[in-house]
């Protein structure tokens, strides 16, 4: 599940080639609005899973995984 997602951001390029710049930046700036709302609710609930996380944000627990490795990778609690 969550490996299809990554596989999907690693096509990045792909998009690049095919997507308008002003939808790749509106892409960008929504990743990092999450990214922003997921660490202030984790802020909260340090114990959220990505199920929890997903609801909060109106995302797929996917995307909630996603999301929270992405954070961990980058160091961000």
């Amino acid at each position: 599940m969550c490996q299809t997602l990554v596989e999907r951001v690693a096509r990045s390029e792909q998009l690049q080639a095919v997507a308008e710049p002003d939808v790749l930046i509106l892409f960008e700036d929504w990743m990092e609005e999450l990214e922003l709302e997921a660490l202030e609710l984790l802020r909260g609930m340090p114990e959220a899973g990505p199920h929890q996380l997903a609801k909060a944000l109106g995302i797929s627990p996917a995307g909630a995984q996603f999301l929270l490795t992405k954070l961990k990778k980058a160091g961000k609690p």
